[in-house]
């Protein structure tokens, strides 16, 4: 999925615009690490592409097409998205993970067994974790792995990663960010990540930009 932003003006309400007159160009398979101070608009930058947020002013095209051409339930379930808080619904933890499959689309995607659920909490470290327990009783960094495990089951086409890791401790910080370069590396997964730390991929090859008002500059690997 290449997606291709054209002079991109964000602000909202009467406000100063939090960034203007953006280009930037993602091809399939990009590992993109954005940068920016605090306030300039980074996690704004990445809801536009999901279109949690439309831009002021410009274009953002899609596989060679405008965005606003894309059925948005549809774009929606292409492309997954990590906050920074993770969000889980009242039930279980095996619900959680099966949330995506409650969905129709236009992707034909098989609900996993519970021996795939049972590997992939293994593979994230979470072996003590029982599917049937309550999801709202787990830490902050439990969430963000159950989070990112059923980002990874819908098999999304892009993953857009809104500093997935900044409330994580040490430990759960590494999963999580070994396990996005592995989606990238492995799945030609494109990553779009915002992040405030010195986060240096090991294996994916990403893209540095940093964020400013009225620019977007970098691109070096």
């Amino acid at each position: 999925m290449k997606i291709e932003l054209k002079n991109i003006s964000l602000k909202f309400e009467e406000k100063s615009p939090l960034f203007k007159n953006i280009n930037l160009t993602v091809e399939h398979g990009d590992f993109i690490l954005i940068r920016g101070k605090s306030g300039i608009g980074k996690s704004s930058f990445l809801r536009l592409l999901n279109r949690l947020h439309e831009p002021t002013e410009g274009q953002i095209w899609i596989e060679g097409k405008p965005i606003t051409d894309h059925q948005i339930t549809s774009l929606r379930r292409r492309i997954g998205y990590l906050q920074q808080t993770p969000t889980m619904i009242e039930g279980s933890i095996e619900d959680n993970l099966n949330l995506p499959f409650h969905f129709k689309s236009g992707r034909q995607l098989n609900r996993p067994s519970q021996k795939i659920l049972e590997q992939m909490l293994e593979n994230f470290l979470l072996t003590s974790i029982d599917l049937q327990s309550n999801a709202q009783n787990l830490s902050v960094g439990e969430k963000q792995r159950i989070a990112l495990i059923r980002t990874f089951l819908s098999e999304p086409e892009i993953i857009l990663c809104d500093e997935p890791t900044s409330a994580l401790d040490s430990e759960s910080q590494k999963i999580v960010e070994n396990a996005i370069e592995q989606i990238n590396v492995e799945k030609k997964t494109t990553v779009l990540l915002v992040t405030h730390l010195d986060f240096i991929p090991k294996r994916a090859i990403a893209k540095k930009f940093t964020l400013n008002q009225d620019s977007i500059i970098g691109g070096e690997k």
